[in-house]
């Protein structure tokens, strides 16, 4: 019988240390992911997304970029002649970038999905954003 208390006595014990480290961790308030996956509210930090556009070559290419709801998303683009960009997100939204570098930023989206980001003028999808 005391052998059996003492055991239950370390479990509550253990258990106890571990939700008390978990708890710290999410009040930190430095942006970072639960446990479930989800991203905490106070994440203020842009996704940034380097880009080259040279005559029809794009870079990235199409590439799957995972996003939060809420979460910008800042485009540093260097080309060699002016365009616009197009973001298929509700409500879509369209931003033009000079030639030489620009910063754009696609504002937070708030639901969840894939979201087609193209080259308007060239008619390519530079990125998709898995908004979660």
């Amino acid at each position: 019988m005391r052998r059996n208390l003492a055991v239950l006595a370390v479990l509550i014990s253990a258990l106890t240390l571990t939700t008390g480290c978990g708890d710290d961790a999410d009040d930190a308030g430095n942006g970072s992911t639960s446990s479930s996956g989800n991203t905490t509210e106070d994440t203020t930090e842009p996704l940034v997304i380097e880009v080259k556009i040279k005559g029809e070559s794009v870079t990235p290419n199409g590439e799957r970029f995972d996003v939060s709801t809420g979460q910008d998303v800042e485009l540093d683009v260097t080309a060699d002649a002016p365009g616009e960009i197009h973001v298929h997100s509700t409500p879509e939204q369209e931003l033009e970038y000079d030639e030489g570098e620009s910063t754009l930023t696609i504002e937070g989206m708030d639901r969840p999905g894939t979201v087609d980001v193209e080259v308007h003028d060239l008619d390519k999808v530079l990125v998709q954003l898995e908004v979660s």
